[in-house]
């Protein structure tokens, strides 16, 4: 094996006549994957991604462990102290790197790392090292909102709870229910409190909720990055599943996207990572990406650590901004094989692409052939219906429609014109109680009549009009005007009773003039002005008084009034004397004689004691 790659190595300057150079690949691919225990395929695919000399250092990388590294909870404790807690226990341990402050590398414990005082606190998590690097390019701040796609198990949910302080709110998303309980646990022994867990299919979550400020990513994979902890991926994974989970990422990063607010203050960010090295699970899909919507690359915060993604893959060619991108190999890094991007959101609207692919149509979305408008005018009311049936699913996979934002403003408005209506329309038939008769003195009869009654419209016909309408000097009839329709009616009573003592006005042969046209606000004015002059003109008048010979003869010692206040106004006011009384009123007079009577003789049987 030794051999054959040195032949391929000195193979443009030494070739063999005998051989060709693609005879001596298949010879070494097939010694390699006796050797290290791999398929054709995925052999053949790190044989394009590395060179000769690189490709067995990463095989080689991939038969080692890699160290365990542990991720301290500033929520709880500090590195310096927990260092200190862990060599007390016996623990044989390092600061990470320098790109970690909160990192350690346990290279020795004489006690389970997953079983000590302190993980039971929740003063530590285990974490892959390389798992640090999407949150820390995702770099949240208090107050924001962030949601977790793919949460599983919570490691990443629980750093970025960490860095937030305990402040904003955080969405932890996971499809597999079975694998939140998981996140559950880690949530409540580190302490997070912010934290908001849902099991949604992810490409269903704009539907869901959005206008999130981040969005992190950790897409599922073939897992071609972490073989040091599942062998199995050597032999399992072939072309099918890398295209399906190269399908897969592509609809997930179209959500997290759509997802994400570009309006937001400090936000408008999403990480993609994936613990694959595959160009078609990494490039590939940030290319896609770069294409379908209104996002830009920048830099990940990563600088100095990291290899740069491609922009050249064999036939490939991809943006020149993927150079932003990083990637870490177990040989290089001496961490698990990890991807990670960075986007910014720069506009929430979603292009329109004229040769639009395929890789679409899984996904439904509600468009119609008429073109697009802003204002949602091309959406019916039976397409809200079946979009809201497929929205209320869950893990049903719902794209937003384009423009129905607009379309919810539109009928919510709609709705709020028809309460406005139907308010002043009751509210002009709100006024107060008019009394029947209504005494208005005659100076100021006309005016009212003018302000709160206006003459009730006839329509006029054809042959009235020309025959009524004035003539000009030519001979010919001018065309008669036509007012504009009211839009409140007083109340036919009312009007009618004013309209009788109102005087008829005498034309004279000239034109009558036009009423005012009132609103409502200025009728319902007018009818109260109208109502609280009858009631003062009530007040003013004299009230009967009992005559002084009644008083001084005694036989009317007591003078009743009796006043039934009806709704039409009436003023009912009545004296009488005893002898035509109700009924009610003369028994209650008869016992109070009756109480007087015992009195007296009790004051005579006491003065006659007395003497």
């Amino acid at each position: 094996m030794e051999k054959v790659m040195w032949i391929l190595a000195q193979f443009s300057r030494n070739p063999d006549p005998t051989k060709k150079r693609k005879e001596y690949k298949a010879v070494l691919k097939h010694d390699l994957c006796t050797y290290y225990s791999y398929n054709e395929f995925l052999m053949g695919e790190f044989y394009e991604l590395f060179k000769l000399e690189e490709l067995r250092q990463f095989l080689d990388a991939n038969e080692t462990q890699r160290p365990m590294t542990i991720r301290t909870n500033t929520l709880k404790t500090k590195r310096r102290q927990l260092a200190q807690n862990l060599i007390a226990r016996g623990v044989n341990l390092d600061p990470l790197e320098k790109w970690s402050k909160v990192g350690l590398v346990v290279y020795d414990s004489p006690v389970a790392i997953g079983a000590t005082t302190e993980y039971l606190a929740g003063h530590y998590m285990l974490q892959g090292a390389s798992s640090f690097t999407p949150v820390m390019a995702l770099a949240p701040q208090p107050g924001e909102r962030i949601l977790d796609m793919c949460a599983a198990p919570g490691g990443k949910t629980t750093y970025i709870a960490q860095l937030m302080k305990n402040t904003g709110m955080i969405f932890a998303n996971d499809v597999n229910k079975k694998r939140l309980d998981a996140v559950k646990a880690n949530v409540h022994r580190l302490g997070v409190s912010n934290t908001v867990i849902s099991n949604y299919d992810a490409r269903s979550f704009p539907a869901v909720i959005g206008n999130f400020s981040r969005v992190l990513l950790d897409a599922p994979c073939s897992g071609t990055g972490v073989i040091s902890k599942d062998p199995s991926v050597k032999m399992n994974k072939d072309e099918t599943d890398l295209n399906r989970c190269s399908h897969l990422q592509k609809e997930l990063i179209l959500a997290a996207i759509d997802s994400c607010d570009a309006k937001s203050k400090n936000g408008g960010y999403i990480v993609y990572c994936t613990c694959s090295i595959m160009v078609e699970e990494n490039e590939d899909v940030v290319d896609y990406a770069l294409k379908k919507r209104n996002v830009k690359l920048v830099p990940t915060g990563l600088e100095g650590f990291g290899v740069d993604g491609f922009t050249k893959y064999r036939h490939h060619r991809f943006h020149p901004s993927l150079k932003l991108t990083k990637r870490y190999y177990p040989h290089i890094h001496n961490m698990d094989g990890f991807y990670v991007a960075k986007f910014k959101k720069f506009s929430n609207t979603i292009p329109v692409s004229k040769n639009s692919k395929v890789e679409e149509a899984d996904v439904e979305e509600f468009t119609t052939t008429a073109p697009k408008k802003e204002d949602g005018a091309n959406i019916s009311t039976q397409m809200l219906k079946r979009y809201q049936r497929k929205k209320r699913k869950a893990g049903a996979i719902v794209r937003p429609m384009p423009g129905l934002l607009a379309k919810k403003r539109c009928m919510r408005q709609i709705v709020e014109n028809r309460k406005d209506i139907k308010e002043a329309h009751e509210a002009s038939f709100k006024s107060p109680s008019i009394p029947k008769m209504v005494v208005v003195s005659p100076a100021t009869t006309e005016e009212k009549v003018a302000v709160v009654a206006a003459p009730k419209k006839t329509p006029v016909t054809t042959a009235e009009a020309t025959t009524t309408a004035p003539k000009t000097t030519n001979g010919t009839t001018a065309t008669p005007v036509v007012a504009n329709k009211k839009k409140f009616k007083p109340k036919k009573k009312f009007t009618k009773k004013v309209k009788k003592a109102a005087p008829a006005a005498e034309t004279n042969g000239a034109a009558v003039p036009k009423p005012p046209v009132l609103s409502a606000a200025d009728m319902i004015a007018a009818a109260m002005q109208a109502s609280r002059a009858a009631t003062n003109a009530e007040k003013k008048k004299p009230k009967k008084k009992a005559s002084k010979a009644a008083v001084a003869s005694g036989d009317a010692k007591k003078v009743v009034v009796k006043k039934a206040a009806t709704t039409e106004g009436k003023k009912i006011s009545s004296s009488k004397t005893e002898e035509g009384k109700p009924k009610n009123i003369v028994k209650k007079e008869t016992s109070v004689n009756k109480f007087a009577k015992k009195k007296a003789a009790v004051k005579k049987v006491k003065k006659t004691a007395s003497e």
